[in-house]
């Protein structure tokens, strides 16, 4: 399994403690933008990152830096001219912060290193701006891990494990690696000689080479902050005269407006006119609706919550007015941020399209929910941070007992009826049980877990942790759960309850969010150019198959768009979400690792693969960063 903050290792999409270390990185330029903002400067950072520029790239994205220095893609020559044109730009744009992320190793097409002083005395020289260098160093190696990283490092000591017992005499040394959110075993040898060829490409210039080695994922992100960073002229910029409106649906979830932002910036460099709709469909109605330009999403990226604003309402309440809406405004695409109710608003747009053709245009929903519940997708956005969230307080809930007696915390979390949130919490907190109302539970299971948690408590253990899904079970209450614990474990522990609320949903987005929503936000976008290039007959578009209504979602290692009629089938419309979903299987490894006797589910488990050299465009899967 490969350890590493570089995230250097080719033929995994993450190494163990990247997004840590990404996090580290995030929380300072966060911490930096106020202080900047207040004083105009321009920040020099430099990131770790000696060989590899990944650290470098994926904060450049996901804090929407103004330019980025890696060593795989070496600047042209006389990039510092174009870099000061840009900061200068952007200074008369009304930015009052620039910041340049710079990777230790950067270098330029000579070979020759590139320090964050020759860049400081650069801008100082040619713009007289205040400049400021940052080195982050060993901060990027500390603290707690993230919750993806907990997650990661489990799935994968797992994967390792079985992997082990099923080797032969013959069988060649092997990597656990991830491809996309599924766990994959690859020849060792393969993946070094890969490793080592970037840096023979790097070391004989051949940059664009280097890019193709780091893999897909790499690739993509470089791709990604091109297209959102550097605005082309109005003069080179394709007319379509489309225009595309974009909205958020549903209850706020961070990483919605880095979900905006990109699409209005792809958009925008596709073309088209791009209108943002305030407070989802319900401002649609009243026609809060205007045109959004390149430079009012600046700064979206790290901003929590929804800037648009957002509504639980559904469409059909007012579907006249909308399509009047859409009438008047010439609305040819919708693209839509949200969780179960877009998805709904997009089955009731398409029953619609019977009766109005203002409907019948190409609309896609980016799923964005803590909830995780949406069918057709293994991850939404926002549910990342979330989950940081809540291993967070219980990191801090389970120290607060630390030196005092024995005790065992009861938390409950959101999520609906989806258990997402309690299970998968549950194992990057350590918990020793979470109810969830997907694995129905009853008296008997209660009283084992209480039982087995007495009998871990006789031992040196100080503490536990329960979590609870806020709908797992009608009866079995938080409450009811927390006097059970307290009167069985009468004499051995004490019991306390939390109730975790809408913390969960606020706070910035993490570094997983920013980029998770940056990369499948631009991708639906460009889908919608392709639909309405595809479906413009006779002076306008009219879009009326089943395939021109999609959600695009990551489904194991792709991101695909599935036309969201065939999606009904998967879910479960009366608790909200989908009828089958991946993270159930992870559950017993939360038993495992609290000390229970269980079986693990192997039929998931991976087959030694061989490394692919960059696979066709259609599977690119790379978002999970």
């Amino acid at each position: 399994m490969v350890g590493s903050i570089d995230n250097d290792f080719c033929g995994t999409d993450m190494t163990i403690g990247t997004d840590s270390a990404l996090h580290r990185i995030i929380e300072v330029v966060d911490a930096i933008m106020t202080t900047a903002q207040s004083h105009q400067r321009t920040f020099v950072l430099e990131v770790m990152g000696r060989h590899c520029g990944y650290l470098a790239l994926v904060s450049a994205l996901a804090c929407g830096a103004d330019w980025v220095l890696i060593p795989e893609m070496p600047p042209e020559d006389g990039w510092e001219d174009k870099m000061c044109e840009k900061l200068s730009a952007n200074r008369a744009g009304m930015k009052r912060l620039n910041i340049i992320i710079v990777a230790e190793g950067a270098i330029d097409r000579s070979n020759r290193s590139i320090t964050t002083d020759y860049i400081k005395d650069l801008v100082v020289k040619c713009l007289g701006f205040d400049t400021r260098v940052t080195i982050l160093g060993h901060v990027q190696r500390g603290g707690t891990p993230s919750a993806f990283d907990r997650i990661l490092a489990s799935r994968m000591g797992v994967e390792a494990v079985l992997a082990l017992l099923e080797t032969t005499a013959n069988t060649p040394a092997c990597v656990v690696s991830l491809c996309g959110n599924q766990s994959v075993r690859l020849p060792l040898m393969e993946c070094v000689q890969m490793t080592q060829e970037v840096q023979r490409a790097m070391d004989g210039k051949r940059f664009e080479e280097a890019v193709k080695l780091r893999g897909r994922s790499f690739e993509n992100n470089l791709r990604t902050y091109k297209l959102l960073a550097h605005r082309k002229p109005e003069s080179e910029l394709p007319i379509s005269n489309f225009n595309v409106a974009v909205l958020n649906v549903g209850a706020p979830a961070a990483g919605m407006n880095a979900a905006v932002r990109s699409a209005v910036r792809v958009g925008i460099s596709e073309g088209h006119k791009m209108f943002a709709v305030s407070d989802g469909f319900e401002g649609f109605s009243k026609g809060q609706i205007k045109e959004i330009k390149w430079a009012d999403v600046g700064g979206w990226t790290g901003q929590g919550g929804s800037l648009l604003g957002t509504k639980r309402t559904l469409p059909a309440k007012y579907v006249d007015k909308i399509a009047e809406q859409m009438r008047q405004h010439n609305i040819n695409a919708l693209l839509i941020v949200g969780g179960f109710e877009a998805f709904l608003s997009l089955l009731e747009l398409l029953t619609a399209r019977g009766k109005y053709d203002e409907f019948c245009v190409p609309m896609v929903m980016v799923p964005a929910t803590v909830s995780n519940n949406v069918p057709g997708s293994d991850l939404s956005i926002g549910a990342d941070t979330a989950l940081n969230a809540i291993t967070a307080t219980c990191d801090r809930i389970k120290q607060s007992a630390s030196g005092t007696k024995r005790r065992v915390f009861i938390i409950e979390t959101m999520g609906g009826y989806c258990g997402y949130l309690a299970s998968v919490g549950g194992l990057a907190a350590g918990a020793d049980a979470a109810y969830i109302y997907e694995e129905p539970f009853d008296i008997r299971d209660l009283q084992a877990n209480v039982e087995h948690l007495t009998e871990k408590m006789k031992t040196s253990i100080q503490r536990g942790l329960v979590l609870r899904n806020e709908n797992c079970n009608e009866n079995y209450t938080t409450d009811f759960i927390y006097q059970l614990y307290s009167e069985e474990g009468r004499g051995v522990f004490d019991s306390r309850k939390n109730v975790l609320g809408h913390m969960q949903q606020g706070g910035a987005p993490s570094p997983f969010d920013r980029n998770f929503g940056t990369k499948i936000s631009a991708k639906a976008m460009q889908w919608v150019t392709k639909k309405l290039v595809e479906t413009f007959r006779q002076g306008r578009v009219f879009a009326n198959t089943e395939d021109t209504c999609c959600l695009l979602g990551m489904r194991r290692r792709a991101l695909v768009f599935q036309p969201v009629v065939q999606l009904k089938g998967e879910t479960d419309f009366v608790h909200r979400i989908p009828k089958e979903q991946w993270w159930l299987k992870l559950r017993p490894l939360m038993k495992i690792l609290a000390k229970y006797k269980t079986s693990y589910d192997v039929s998931d488990s991976g087959q030694l693969e061989h490394v692919v050299r960059n696979r066709p465009k259609e599977s690119d899967a790379s978002v999970a960063m």
